[in-house]
This record gives C-alpha cells, structure tokens and sequence, in this order.
C-alpha cells in the first residue's frame, strides 16, 4: 500500500514527490487512489531514499538477516540510499553485553555490510555501530559511530556520536551511556551522495541544535538522526525535535528508529520518518519493522532558502558562543 502527504498550500512552494508508505516488505506499486495527490511527471527523477525500522535484539545475525532484506527491499524499489538506525548491529542487555559483542570496523560484520552495499549497488547510512577504536586497549571503551558506505562498499565517512545520553527520565528508566561509551572528538564534514550532501549524527545529537546548524552552514542538505528513543521521550519529543531541526536550518532531516520490545530490559519509540526543509513529514514508517520511502528534491529546498533567507539574516555577533552550560 502508499501513503500520501500532501504539503500546505503555499503559493511560492514547489510540490514535490510525497513520501511513499510501505508498511513491512510489501511490494508497492499500485495506483494511488483517488484523493491523494496526484504526482508530478518529474517527480520520479528524483533520488529515492529508504528508511529502515528495525527492532535489534543481542542477536547480531539476526539483526544483519533482517537489515539486509530490508536493505535488499529498498534497492529493488528503487533507493540510492538506504538509512539504519542508531545500534543495527544489536542492542545488549547490559554494559558489559555492550562491551562484549562490539567489533572493530574492520571486523566481520562491516565486512558483511560492505558486501551487502556492493551486491545491491546503493549507499548506506549505518546509523550507530558499536565501534572498538584504535584507543580500545586503553579505555575499555566504545564509540557510537555512524559509518556511511558508498555502493562500492567503500566508507567514506564516520562519525562518532559527540554528545552521550546520560539521563534520569521518571518512568523511562536511568540510561548513563558514557559507562561504556566514549564521546566522539570532532563533526564530520557534510558527505555527497546522490540524494545530496549528508550531515551524519546520532539519536541524542538532535537535541542540540548548534550541531545541526554548524552541518547546515557547513553544506549540509540532508540531516540524519539514527536514534533508539524510548517510550516516554519518544511520544514527547520525537517528531516535534526533527522537524524543528529541519525548519531552523531549512534541510531535509532523515531519522532511522528503532522499534519494540529488544529484551526484557528495553523497548523502543519507532516512528522513522522523513522531514523536509519546511518542517512537512513526507514519509513515515507503520508499527513495526519495516522500511518507508521519500523522494529528496534538492530544488525545492534551494527554492525555499531562498525564499526565506534565515541563514543570510543570522546575526552571530550577538549570539556569542552558546555552547557553555547554563550558569
């Protein structure tokens, strides 16, 4: 089945592609029905991502068999790329578990991405490996790292989650991820791929917006927030967070989620969606793993900079340095 969104009536605003709808690993394709919207003759030129909801468990092939019939679905649907979420290779029980089952990149299931990118010929967004880096002997401790492949299954970057969740939140449960986690040094540079050129960051990050700004200023036309939110903030904060870092630095903002149930020990918000640079939700996954698609019209959001010039407008000599902590 598709789903349609429509966009709000706004003279000045190019319509674009909806985002399509394709609860599970259906095979789409049908007409849409009467009262949907209809299509532009362009529209299907334009890139095609996928987003890929998954509900990872400690069982790391199982967890890769699932992501690659998704990764597998996107590709015969059409995708140039292709987003996971924040822990695709699993979701421990513990610490330790954590510590335990964390691999190298040039471990065996990178290895096994990197084939599964080049056997389908599309890029991939691995939105949060649990990463052993060259400082593991040392600390003991991982990285979260966002790993973005080419469809020659090359990476072409990572970047390593800046910002750890350490909260207390009442009925959500206690989360400290520096216990086994450490933050990453730096951002990474906005990547071009052939949906546009791609800001990476992980789940956390998106709460706060000097980041995104920074990957916006710095090119950024497409903002990615792999994420695992839970059942409380997810409700609160999700959908209300992405489209308000869509809007403020006028980028499509992509976030990948986790789902369900993982153990005994934790559960997931859902909801992968795609937000365009005026804040519309142009695609949504159902409950449950599965994968949506959205069309990137890299015109209309070029149009709307245009239009409303905010980033022209900015005045930095008043706002100083907003990263130091509330006095």
């Amino acid at each position: 089945m598709l789903g349609f969104i429509t966009r709000p009536p706004h003279r000045f605003l190019s319509l674009l592609c909806p985002g399509l709808r394709i609860p599970r690993l259906s095979v789409p394709c049908a007409q849409p029905r009467p009262r949907a919207m209809a299509l532009p003759s362009s529209s299907c030129k334009l890139p095609l991502v996928a987003v890929c909801q998954v509900t990872s468990t400690p069982d790391k092939q199982q967890n890769f068999k699932t992501c690659a019939e998704l990764v597998r679905e996107a590709a015969r649907l059409g995708a140039c790329l292709a987003f996971l979420p924040e822990a695709f290779d699993f979701i421990a029980r513990d610490p330790a578990e954590t510590l335990r089952l964390s691999e190298p990149l040039g471990g065996r299931l990178l290895e096994e991405y990197t084939r599964l990118a080049r056997e389908c010929g599309l890029w991939l967004s691995l939105g949060g490996f649990h990463e052993r880096g060259q400082d593991w002997e040392q600390t003991q401790k991982i990285y979260n790292c966002h790993v973005l492949l080419n469809s020659k299954g090359a990476v072409v970057a990572t970047y390593r989650k800046t910002h750890l969740c350490d909260v207390e939140i009442p009925g959500q449960g206690p989360m400290c991820e520096s216990n086994s986690t450490m933050p990453g040094p730096s951002l990474e540079s906005p990547v071009s791929t052939p949906a546009g050129k791609v800001g990476l960051a992980v789940c956390y990050d998106m709460r706060f917006p000097e980041l995104s700004l920074a990957l916006a200023q710095a090119g950024a036309e497409i903002l990615t927030y792999p994420s695992a939110f839970g059942s409380v903030t997810g409700p609160a904060h999700w959908e209300v967070l992405l489209r308000a870092r869509a809007i403020e630095t006028q980028c499509y903002v992509v976030a990948a989620a986790q789902c369900g149930r993982h153990h005994e020990k934790r559960a997931s918000y859902g909801h992968s969606m795609v937000v365009d640079p005026w804040g519309t939700v142009v695609a949504r996954c159902s409950e449950g793993p599965g994968l949506c698609l959205a069309r990137i019209d890299l015109s209309y959001l070029r149009q709307l900079r245009q239009h409303l010039p905010v980033f022209q407008h900015r005045r930095p000599d008043l706002y100083g340095n907003l990263g130091h902590p509330l006095s």
